[in-house]
């Protein structure tokens, strides 16, 4: 392919790119699911990193690689489109290396869990991508953080991870139950676990006549509180009415619903206080369907605008006697 058919060819690349990204934007604009890339500034910022290390030159999957650490990400969609026409020269440039088969250098990027943020070589991970390739030799620095983060990550996650973060330091979870997966879908939860430890805590130490090390309450609460209201959740497959929500939003509904019902003294333990919030409070459609119309049944034949309905369809016997008496001719 001559340098003219490059051109012509690297110019068609680019305006498919373009179209791709906008109709993505397009997309997310209506299923309301975030199209930009993570900025690796906010991530840091959101987590308490432990240092960095030179890991080398590695393979890395490009689906993995999900920010930016310059302000590069402006530039870029989620899959890695180009979003404005002024990354367009670069872009082509990039391309046409592509079609004359040149070694470009690997890309530099952060490494924080299973994650990667580009310090350098957007460029080529976008044409990588647009490609079909999978996988991209990188130059990799990895930042160690007690938080595991996942390829799924997006920006709205970020005050989650971050609340998470203190959390791990304020327990050590991490240390105490390694297999732990105490993950929330929204902010403010991981302060009231806090809370709910340091009840369980005042408990253990009055049941127990002496004051519990915070290490200890933690253990206790995680294996006698929280592990069995998880156990229930399973067992009665209530994640299933549950969609997008987790575990740990559900432990925190479930106690709220179970101290709810202890106010309206119902003796109930935990497990039948998820099994009682999940009948009322399903947010599958079907679930939602049926316990309305239940509802709107009961109403109904409780309200007073039913008798004369009733008395229509079945008159009340006479008690006239020369009703009684007549004989039909």
């Amino acid at each position: 392919m001559n340098p003219s058919s490059f051109s012509a060819q690297t110019e068609s690349d680019f305006g498919k790119a373009r179209f791709k990204a906008f109709w993505r934007d397009v997309a997310a604009m209506f299923s309301r699911r975030p199209n930009e890339l993570v900025s690796f500034d906010q991530v840091k910022r959101s987590l308490k990193t432990l240092g960095e290390s030179y890991r080398g030159i590695k393979t890395v999957p490009i689906a993995h690689i999900v920010g930016s650490a310059t302000l590069r990400f402006h530039d870029f969609d989620r899959a890695f489109l180009p979003t404005s026409e002024r990354t367009k020269s670069r872009w082509r440039s990039v391309d046409a290396a592509w079609y004359e088969e040149k070694d470009l250098p690997p890309v530099q990027l952060y490494k924080i869990g299973d994650t990667y943020f580009v310090r350098d070589g957007h460029h080529r991970v976008s044409v990588a991508r647009e490609k079909g390739q999978e996988f991209i030799e990188a130059e990799i620095i990895e930042v160690k953080t007690r938080v595991p983060v996942t390829p799924d990550l997006i920006a709205a996650d970020l005050e989650v991870v971050g609340e998470y973060s203190d959390f791990i330091e304020r327990t050590r979870l991490d240390k105490i139950r390694p297999e732990q997966k105490i993950r929330f879908s929204e902010p403010g939860g991981y302060a009231r676990l806090i809370e709910h430890i340091a009840v369980h805590r005042y408990f253990l130490g009055a049941e127990q006549a002496h004051k519990i090390p915070w290490e200890d309450a933690v253990a206790s609460w995680y294996d006698n509180v929280y592990l069995p209201v998880v156990a229930a959740i399973h067992a009665h497959n209530i994640l299933n009415d549950f969609p997008s929500r987790t575990e740990a939003d559900l432990y925190l509904w479930i106690t709220d619903h179970h101290y709810f019902l202890h106010e309206q003294d119902e003796e109930v333990d935990l497990e039948q206080a998820a099994v009682d919030f999940a009948e009322h409070y399903s947010q599958r459609f079907d679930k939602r369907l049926l316990n309305a119309m239940k509802q709107a049944v009961t109403e109904f034949l409780d309200s007073e605008t039913l008798k004369p309905v009733i008395e229509t369809l079945i008159p009340e016997p006479t008690t006239d006697l020369e009703e009684i008496r007549r004989v039909p001719e």
